[in-house]
């Protein structure tokens, strides 16, 4: 009887190669090829991701005026949206091509620029300063504990984080069914790899999952507090 091994082997490594080039893939949209970063979105989307994006917004509970952190400001989109919704903010992003696009595009609208380059598991601002902090389509850094530990110092208590993680299409077409195909195949959908919601306990929130209905699509949030407000 053969051995079944080399065969084992071999998907283990096509899978491994897999999940390198999509990662790959991924790291070319956040960084040499960002510029394309709106116009991908608005496809894989079918031109929902700014309202998903948007979603965010009303979970803030901030008052008016207050200055809210945004973590990986990407484009600078949600930027635009925070202060037309009367908030100053501050923003921070990893990648520098995503910095360069989103100063330009928030100059061309007169929006005070407050963004720095930097990891979220390092945040530069001080303890209990924030009201809130938002974050939209984060990668997995964002349930990382080193960027909880930091988004709980830095919230004021009582302050409110809240993560848009997933808009999910639900109104049937070819190219919705062919849009979620895409999405399992390149990991975009599934359980997260870790217990979330363990996490956030253990870093110090409390809250829950909410689901906001948009019409043709559905989005995912965690909204969560820090505890001690």
């Amino acid at each position: 009887m053969g051995s079944i091994t080399p065969d084992i082997s071999n998907r283990g490594v096509i899978k491994r190669a897999w999940w390198n080039l999509v990662r790959f893939g991924f790291r070319l949209l956040y960084n040499e090829m960002a510029f394309t970063y709106d116009a991908v979105a608005w496809a894989v989307s079918l031109g929902q991701w700014r309202a998903w994006q948007r979603c965010a917004l009303k979970h803030l509970d901030a008052p008016p005026g207050a200055t809210i952190l945004e973590l990986a400001h990407g484009t600078g989109n949600l930027e635009i949206d925070l202060h037309a919704a009367g908030y100053h903010t501050a923003a921070l992003d990893l990648s520098r091509a995503m910095g360069c696009i989103a100063r330009r595009k928030l100059r061309r609208r007169g929006i005070p620029l407050s963004l720095v380059r930097g990891q979220a598991q390092a945040l530069p601002f001080p303890s209990n300063c924030f009201p809130a902090a938002v974050s939209t389509f984060p990668t997995d850094f964002i349930i990382d504990p080193a960027t909880l530990a930091e988004i709980h110092r830095v919230l004021q208590p009582g302050g409110r984080l809240v993560v848009v993680f997933n808009g999910v299409l639900t109104h049937g077409s070819p190219a919705k069914n062919a849009l979620e195909f895409a999405y399992r195949v390149t990991g975009q959908r599934g359980p997260w790899p870790v217990d979330v919601e363990q996490r956030l306990t253990n870093a110090g929130f409390r809250g829950s999952v909410v689901t906001e209905e948009l019409g043709r699509s559905r989005v995912l949030l965690f909204v969560v507090e820090k505890a001690g407000g």
